[in-house]
């Protein structure tokens, strides 16, 4: 990371290095849970990168933006056309075929490679599941029931996080950057930690606020160019403010 912050005038900051916290209480456990999750991702304090280079690893790089992307962006344009003007009526199943195939051939490209597998056989079993679904119901709108469920509990979960003092921003953070549960006794981070949790709030939220109405509408083709038009494009830039906030907070001490 480069650029780093100036410190922050706070008690807090001159305190002693931390260690993570054993993950015996349930606060302990989810936070290891979600900071080796968000280490995973590429939100490690300890390298140094720049912020588009962490959102970008984030992302996973260019394969991880095909692979989120383009079997979605597959579905959309083949539903759109076969779409019969007059009954609009579409292939439901050569659209969900092509969508589950593209997935598919990323999975076995990564499992070829010896690659990290994980985010591509989640992305075929999502999509696999999405399929199922739509194909069981006759509905091209019901391939997006489980993106609408995933917005809705993942909102949830960070407002209601917000709203108690646990902000899961926090909890991360904390465990990325050994402090465990002490940026509790920090107003400012607190503080810090409650908006970011309400700003990933909001953005689920927003999602739901935007497709959901398309759902209800049948609008399928125009469900789908939002999902995409609000997953990475939205993604990229909070996450990079949540990095900006999260490091402000916590500056590099010399060695």
């Amino acid at each position: 990371m480069t650029g780093d912050p100036q410190p922050a005038s706070s008690s807090d900051d001159r305190s002693p290095e931390l260690t993570p916290p054993e993950p015996a209480s349930a606060s302990g456990a989810l936070g290891a849970a979600l900071g080796e999750a968000a280490r995973k991702a590429g939100f490690d304090p300890s390298t140094e990168a720049s912020t588009g280079g962490v959102v970008w690893r984030a992302m996973g790089g260019f394969r991880g933006v095909l692979e989120a992307v383009l079997p979605g962006l597959v579905f959309i344009v083949v539903f759109t056309l076969t779409t019969d003007p007059e009954t609009r009526e579409a292939d439901l199943w050569l659209s969900l075929g092509l969508s589950v195939g593209v997935a598919a051939i990323f999975t076995l490209v990564r499992l070829v490679q010896r690659g990290p597998a994980g985010a591509a056989f989640g992305g075929l079993v999502a999509t696999a599941v999405a399929a199922g679904l739509a194909l069981w119901t006759g509905r091209g709108q019901d391939n997006f029931i489980p993106g609408l469920i995933t917005n809705a509990a993942y909102g949830t979960a960070f407002l209601v996080s917000a709203l108690i003092g646990w902000s899961l921003i926090g909890l991360a953070a904390g465990f990325l950057m050994n402090e465990g549960v002490a940026w509790r006794r920090d107003k400012r981070k607190r503080r810090v930690f409650f908006w970011l949790a309400i700003a990933w709030a909001a953005l689920f939220y927003a999602r739901l606020a935007v497709q959901l109405p398309l759902y209800f509408a049948d609008e399928v083709a125009a469900l789908g160019t939002l999902k995409l038009v609000m997953g990475l494009p939205l993604f990229a830039p909070l996450a990079a403010v949540t990095w900006l906030a999260v490091r402000a907070l916590y500056p590099r001490r010399a060695e």
